[in-house]
C-alpha cells in the first residue's frame, strides 16, 4: 500500500472510531429508571427544575440566612424564572426554611414548566444530614399523595445553595428511602379506608451531569433495599379492637 493511501485510511479510521464513540456517548440515556413498590417508577434524570414537565416539582430549601442566601446555577435560574418569588418570601420572613416547613406555589404564567412547586424546608446548613433528607422524602410522598399529583419531580438543590456537606448520590438515596416508606404507609392507610384515595405513578429525582451516574446507582440500590424492608412491616390493621 502506498504511504499516502495508508495515511488516508488511518485518518479515516480514526475519524470513524471517534464518530462511533461520540454516537455511543450521545445515545447514553439521560434518565435511568427502576421499578419501585406499589407500581411506582423511580427515576434519576439529568434535568433541572425549571424545564421539567411534571405535575409537582419539589425542592429543598435551607433555612434563611440573614447574612444572605446563596442562589447558584439551578437555584438562581429557578428564582429568576419565578420573578424572585423564592428570595422575596425568604427575605420577608414568610418562608424561613425550617425543617419540615412546606409551601405550595402555583408558578406564574410563562415562568417554569412544572404545574406546581412545593418548597420543603430542611433547616440549617450546619445540621444537614441523611436523616433530614429521608424526612424530606417522607413529607414529599405524603404531600404529593394529598395533592393528587400523578407525576412528581424532586431536586435537592443543596449544591445550588452553596452546601457540599452531603454527597449528592447518598442524599438522593436517603430521600428515596424516606419517600418509599412514607408512600407505603399512605397505601396501607388507603387500603384500610383511613385515608382518601390517591396515587403517585412516578417520582423523578433530578441530578446534574456531574452527579448523574452516582445518583442513579445509589438510588437504585436504595429502592431495592427499602422494597425488601417494607415486606417485613407489620401487616395488622392500624385500627385495633
Amino acid at each position: 500500500m502506498k504511504p499516502r493511501v495508508a495515511l488516508r485510511n488511518l485518518v479515516l479510521g480514526i475519524v470513524t472510531i471517534g464518530f462511533l464513540s461520540l454516537s455511543v456517548w450521545a445515545a447514553e440515556p439521560a434518565k435511568k429508571s427502576v421499578a419501585a413498590p406499589h407500581g411506582q417508577t423511580i427515576s434519576v434524570e439529568m434535568i433541572g427544575p425549571v424545564t421539567q414537565s411534571t405535575d409537582l416539582q419539589i425542592i429543598c430549601v435551607l433555612k434563611h440566612d440573614p447574612a444572605g442566601d446563596k442562589y447558584i446555577e439551578a437555584m438562581d435560574d429557578l428564582n429568576q424564572k419565578l420573578h424572585r418569588i423564592l428570595s422575596n418570601l425568604r427575605e420577608r420572613g414568610e418562608f424561613a426554611g425550617e425543617l419540615g416547613e412546606t409551601l405550595l406555589i402555583t408558578p406564574p404564567a410563562n415562568s417554569i414548566t412544572p404545574k406546581r412547586l412545593l418548597l420543603i424546608g430542611i433547616g440549617e446548613e450546619s445540621a444537614l444530614s441523611l436523616d433530614r433528607l429521608a424526612l424530606v422524602g417522607g413529607i414529599a410522598a405524603r404531600e404529593s399523595t394529598r395533592l393528587g399529583a400523578a407525576n412528581v419531580s424532586f431536586a435537592p438543590t443543596l449544591r445550588d445553595q452553596g452546601s457540599s456537606r452531603i454527597d449528592v448520590g447518598e442524599g438522593d438515596a436517603a430521600f428515596a428511602r424516606g419517600w418509599i416508606l412514607a408512600y407505603d404507609t399512605e397505601v396501607r392507610l388507603q387500603e384500610q379506608g383511613l385515608s382518601p384515595a390517591g396515587s403517585v405513578a412516578s417520582l423523578t429525582i433530578e441530578a446534574g451531569q456531574k452527579y448523574f451516574d452516582g445518583a442513579a446507582t445509589k438510588v437504585a440500590d436504595a429502592v431495592t433495599a427499602v422494597g425488601a424492608a417494607i415486606q417485613t412491616r407489620d401487616a395488622a390493621p392500624y385500627a385495633s379492637h
